[in-house]
């Protein structure tokens, strides 16, 4: 049983824990991620761990509720617990030599960029950080991202918060106007980590992708996470979720991705309050 130390809602949909899990607090590093158990009838759902405290054996994840296991999840408090947390899984970043990065994410997926601009900026790095959401009501984590950032760039879809426009077009903006990146970090929807890809590719700019493909045991014998990099099956689980974007076959994930869309739906009864 992994204890919840710290609740807080994000926003509507958007919920932040911190759970003790020492083991996987002691090990864990930028790009893994975890996959969860809120009971025994529960399914297993893969979630970036958002940040860790090696001294206090804890990890952060962010959770969007959008189906019945991560309504229940959503659903817990301070000093509950989940049944089972595994990790780290997956491949840790890899960075190389870079001085100056531009972080891409795009709603939820900036829990899993603010670890990455996290790791560069306290090695010395120029970290841009990109955070793109549809509107202000839906922003999470501004003051954490802007804390690991050299410049953080709030946009919105609608213009209600920040830049008015998509995390493309600041990030084209930022490399017309003549800023040098070593490397792109993009993670969000799979649409828009295609189209910062597409805008990078013209530039030459490497382009990292953290793939979110439909996942059952996050250990590479399923075989549900399979995408195609540069003409080869690839499995998120275990080679990813980071990948090389301009290599990455993003109309086939966004197909495998859709397979349950009707099945992903969560039904709440109206007499009980449960999810099923």
């Amino acid at each position: 049983m992994f204890k919840i130390l710290k609740r807080k809602q994000l926003n509507d949909s958007v919920v932040l824990m911190v759970i003790d899990a020492p083991f996987i607090a002691k090990k864990a590093l930028p790009g893994q991620f975890i996959i969860y158990r809120t009971d025994e009838t529960g399914e297993r759902i893969p979630l970036t761990i958002s940040d860790y405290d090696r001294e206090k054996g804890t990890i952060t994840i962010v959770c969007q509720t959008v189906g019945g296991s991560t309504m229940k999840l959503a659903a817990l408090n301070e000093g509950d617990s989940i049944l089972d947390v595994v990790g780290p899984l997956g491949t840790a970043t890899e960075y190389g030599e870079v001085k100056s990065v531009a972080v891409v994410g795009g709603g939820v997926g900036c829990a899993i960029a603010f670890p990455q601009a996290k790791a560069l900026f306290n090695a010395g790095v120029d970290v841009q950080l990109i955070a793109g959401f549809r509107s202000k009501e839906l922003v999470i984590l501004e003051d954490e991202m802007n804390a690991v950032s050299t410049g953080f760039h709030l946009c919105t879809d609608d213009g209600s918060a920040g830049f008015h426009g998509f995390v493309t077009d600041k990030l084209r903006s930022l490399i017309e106007g003549g800023k040098h990146f070593d490397l792109v970090i993009a993670i969000g929807p799979v649409p828009m980590m295609k189209f910062v890809c597409k805008t990078t590719e013209p530039f030459g700019v490497k382009t990292l992708v953290s793939l979110n493909p439909i996942m059952i045991d996050g250990t590479g014998m399923c075989g549900c996470c399979r995408v195609t990099v540069d003409g080869v099956t690839r499995y998120a689980c275990v080679d990813g979720p980071d990948f090389d974007g301009h290599k990455v076959d993003f109309d086939e994930l966004m197909r495998r991705n859709s397979t349950y869309k009707e099945e992903e739906k969560a039904h709440v009864c109206r007499l009980t309050g449960g999810v099923r």
